[in-house]
């Protein structure tokens, strides 16, 4: 079967998207077609009194029903259309679809006049929308089929070798038997049609181009961006051995197994070592940013989220106790079901959030996680009874880099990517993450901060033909 894929097309799931949404148009408006057409030879039987003959409006009823029946055959025909550039594809669907119009347009003209009829300029809207979809080639080829065809019935009816059905009341005589006429109509259909073609096709070839022009630009812009994302994660990886070596010393010497020391000194060392943890924090946000940009991989897999949470909760215990906060999980589902998801990624999104409850709490404070569920969503909670986000900067705390005024001035350390990787990986499960603040468990001088991630059980699937042919270019 000829390939009619552009080369450059074959990879690019926007195209075959394109395609598919105008052959979807194409149908519905098929419908309007048939609709305007039954109405059309209503009125103009009925209110305009034009006298057809019992041929024509047999022919005319058959016509408008079996343009209704092929396209209901083509829209069911559309659901099972796979995106194969060696096989039926929906290319080949567009083609199908206009070889049958041209056919009832042909058929339609015949029996409206032929020379006569004023359908004829249908053809022209024909392939002009062909030439923006099929190659070049083949919308020439078929508009000289046509025209021949076309040249052929005009020549029949003045030979009178098959009859010609004219439109009583529609002309005042009849032109059919006018050679000049003839000869100058088909001369003018013809050029008409051809140039229509060639303009139409050379502006698609140009998208075409441009097109391809910005795919491989893209590819270029991802490449150099994998570079980069490359080269950042060796240069941070690089700085965190000696930042996490710098922090083993201190515990060491905290952990006095080197001796007793000073209490000044060990407050020193404890800042030190605060400061330290931030560090490495820090460089552990920019490293799950590089990992998130540079890797597609998406490992999914059966999770018992109370399994994820809980383990994060348990790991974070340390932390909360030092400041003195009290860490508390509830999980109130009535039915414990488990999600599809990436264990790793999720883990890193509940950690973070977990870590700035924590991190922005307050001496004596309180941190609740709470997992719920509804029909559709799982819904996990984070709520703190700490310094809070002012309301103007809620919209803004996903952004990369972005930090909330008023915690510079608590802390002054931090990386501002800890949420927009966590936003990031809740929208890869097809989630969504949100934010309030004041929070549930706000207190007089403390306004704290919620944070809730609502993960659907089912994900929209993905269309099955567009997978398939990814699998298969």
């Amino acid at each position: 079967m000829m390939s009619m894929v552009p080369d450059w097309a074959r990879e690019q799931k926007e195209f075959w998207e394109a395609i598919r949404r105008r052959n979807l148009w194409f149908i519905k408006l098929r419908y309007g077609i048939v609709a305007l057409l039954g109405v059309f030879l209503l009125l103009t039987t009925t209110v305009f009194r034009i006298n057809y003959s019992d041929t024509q409006i047999t022919a005319g009823v058959i016509i408008i029903l079996s343009i209704l029946i092929y396209n209901v055959l083509l829209h069911r025909l559309r659901k099972f259309v796979k995106f194969d550039v060696a096989r039926f594809n929906p290319l080949y669907l567009s083609l199908l679809q206009m070889l049958l119009d041209l056919i009832a347009l042909f058929m339609l003209i015949y029996y409206t006049g032929g020379i006569e009829s004023p359908l004829y300029m249908q053809f022209v809207f024909l392939v002009i929308i062909g030439s923006l979809i099929l190659p070049g080639k083949l919308v020439y080829t078929m508009a000289a089929v046509f025209v021949i065809a076309f040249a052929s019935l005009i020549t029949l009816e003045y030979h009178h070798l098959i009859e010609h059905h004219s439109i009583e009341g529609f002309l005042s005589s009849t032109l059919y038997n006018n050679l000049n006429y003839a000869g100058a109509f088909l001369f003018t259909f013809a050029f008409m049609s051809f140039v229509s073609v060639y303009l139409a096709n050379g502006m698609a070839r140009q998208l075409y181009k441009r097109e391809k022009d910005l795919v491989d630009s893209m590819k270029k812009i991802n490449a150099a961006e994998k570079e980069k994302q490359k080269y950042i994660m060796g240069i941070v990886h690089e700085i965190k051995t000696p930042v996490v070596a710098v922090a083993s010393y201190i515990d060491i010497i905290l952990q006095k197994f080197l001796g007793p020391i000073d209490e000044t000194i060990e407050e020193k060392l404890v800042r030190a070592k605060n400061r330290t943890d931030e560090g490495i924090q820090m460089i552990n946000d920019v490293l799950n940013v590089s990992k998130l940009t540079l890797y597609d991989q998406f490992d999914e897999e059966e999770i018992d989220i109370n399994e994820i949470v809980s383990g994060v909760v348990k790991r974070r215990k340390v932390s909360a106790d030092a400041h003195l906060i009290k860490l508390s999980l509830f999980d109130v589902r009535e039915k414990k079901e488990k999600i599809k998801g990436d264990k790793f990624l999720l883990d890193i999104a509940f950690s973070n959030l977990v870590g700035n409850s924590i991190k922005y709490g307050i001496d004596g404070g309180n941190v609740e996680v709470t997992i719920n569920s509804s029909t559709n969503n799982l819904t996990i909670e984070v709520c703190d009874d700490g310094v809070g986000i002012p309301e103007n900067e809620l919209p803004k705390i996903f952004k990369d880099f972005y930090r909330a005024a008023n915690v510079k001035k608590i802390i002054a350390e931090g990386s501002g990517l800890g949420l927009s990787v966590v936003k990031r990986i809740v929208e890869r499960h097809g989630g969504v993450i949100k934010a309030e603040s004041p929070s549930r468990m706000a207190k007089k001088d403390y306004p704290g901060t919620c944070f809730t991630i609502e993960l659907p059980f089912e994900r929209e699937e993905k269309d099955e033909a567009l997978e398939e042919f990814k699998a298969n270019a």
